[in-house]
């Protein structure tokens, strides 16, 4: 069930991605204004992901996955629904946008609640040498998704409702998933309450309860003073640091390769083309990020800092061919060979943040990890979009600069896997 919640929500995310560049082109849109509708989710993402990682702490993480597939479903409906009156002309190409961002509003703050539930439900249950397999094995569901996505998004783009399809349909299994769920999961009973102080709502002026006792973590892990997790304490410093940079270096090459392709493929006369191609450079990456989860970390027994300094290596090498690639088989190899090395990066960043603190940390950790994740989204991709608009050499120059400055940082500053991954008996 786990894999499931993850693998509806990536798949619809990412089919999503394949039809807007098409769908913004129908509309008359300029690229940059497609890349900004998300700023607003992405932002609510990173306020909301810590608070709904903290209830999940006290009142468990199925309540929480069930929420973010709520937020899920009803804001695809809702921007499926928005973008369709502007296709058939009811909204202006700018009010269907704007549309658009309020109803994907809902995922970044009720979207939020699910996937730092699954992490922490995963990383409470699994011993600290095998975190980063587990938490790579989770990661690959979202990977999954991300295969079937664009796989199927073309096939989606239906006579009635056109490219707005995938959008209709993800929301109809993400009810079948939010059922499966709701008859399926067992109620889960937190194994650890959640430590210092937490707040009904953002805006709180104090705290509705106190810290809960210490308790003895089964890994033997030295206690620490309960305390809310911020992004930059020093425990987390380091994984928080290459987290935020890699994941801007990723965003903005998501963000760019929907455009990509329709540029270099000749296709913007004829948008409705470009669900087919698009799709399928997508799919590339998300097989070979497939590959980096399920194959290279758990074969060759990846540590959270060794995936994280490779990865984001290999990703450097896969966006300069990416900058140069002209053709479609070109244009997917380097994205592939990209996704790859995020395929490693992602997996490895999560897992040393999950390891930096102890077990009874782990909702709070994994709501960091959601935030800083959709903080990458904010305005990474449509800064991306708008260098690459001025010159290819402009955007993808930043990306691979990004991620040297991420290698160079990590070697130095993220703690040795041989220490970080033993076990504390």
């Amino acid at each position: 069930m786990l894999f499931a919640v993850m693998l509806t929500t990536a798949a619809g995310n990412t089919a999503m991605q394949s039809v807007m560049p098409s769908i913004g082109t129908s509309l008359g849109v300029d690229d940059v204004w497609i890349s900004l509708a998300y700023s607003w989710s992405a932002l609510l993402w990173v306020v909301c992901a810590p608070i709904w990682a903290e209830r999940s702490d006290r009142r468990g993480r199925k309540a929480m996955m069930a929420l973010g597939l709520s937020g899920f479903i009803i804001s695809m409906g809702l921007c499926g629904l928005a973008l369709w009156f502007g296709l058939i002309g009811v909204l202006s190409g700018t009010a269907a946008l704007i549309a658009f961002a309020v109803a994907r509003s809902l995922y970044g703050g009720f979207g939020s609640a699910a996937p730092p539930a699954v992490q922490a439900y995963v990383a409470s249950r699994t011993p600290r040498s095998e975190r980063t397999q587990a938490l790579s094995l989770i990661a690959s569901s979202f990977g999954l998704g991300t295969v079937i996505g664009p796989a199927l998004a073309p096939l989606m783009v239906l006579p009635l409702v056109g490219l707005t399809g995938p959008f209709i349909i993800f929301a109809l299994i993400g009810l079948a998933t939010l059922a499966a769920l709701r008859l399926r999961l067992p109620n889960d009973e937190p194994q650890f309450a959640a430590r210092g102080s937490a707040y009904d709502a953002p805006y709180a002026g104090g705290s509705t309860s106190t810290g809960q006792g210490e308790e003895d973590d089964d890994d033997g892990e030295e206690p620490v003073e309960p305390h809310k997790l911020r992004w930059f304490e020093p425990r987390l410093r380091p994984w928080v640091t290459v987290g935020l940079l890699g994941g801007h270096a990723q965003a903005m090459v998501l963000g760019i390769s929907g455009f990509l392709v329709l540029d270099r493929l000749g296709l913007r006369d004829t948008p409705a083309e470009g669900a087919g191609p698009v799709g399928l450079v997508l799919m590339s990456g998300a097989i070979a990020t497939l590959l980096a989860q399920w194959g290279l970390i758990p074969r060759l027994d990846l540590g959270p800092r060794a995936a994280t300094l490779s990865g984001i290596a290999i990703a450097a090498v896969g966006v300069a061919f990416l900058g140069v690639a002209g053709d479609l088989h070109a244009i997917a190899l380097a994205y592939a060979i990209a996704s790859l090395g995020f395929g490693l990066f992602r997996p490895g960043s999560t897992a040393g943040t999950s390891l930096a603190v102890t077990r009874a940390e782990q909702g709070q950790a994994s709501g960091v990890t959601a935030s800083v994740a959709g903080a990458s989204f904010i305005y990474a991709p449509a800064l991306g979009v708008w260098l690459y608009g001025h010159s290819d050499w402009l955007g993808f120059g930043l990306i691979v600069a990004l991620c040297a400055i991420v290698f160079a940082y990590g070697w130095t500053a993220l703690q040795a896997d041989s220490k970080l991954t033993r076990d504390r008996r």
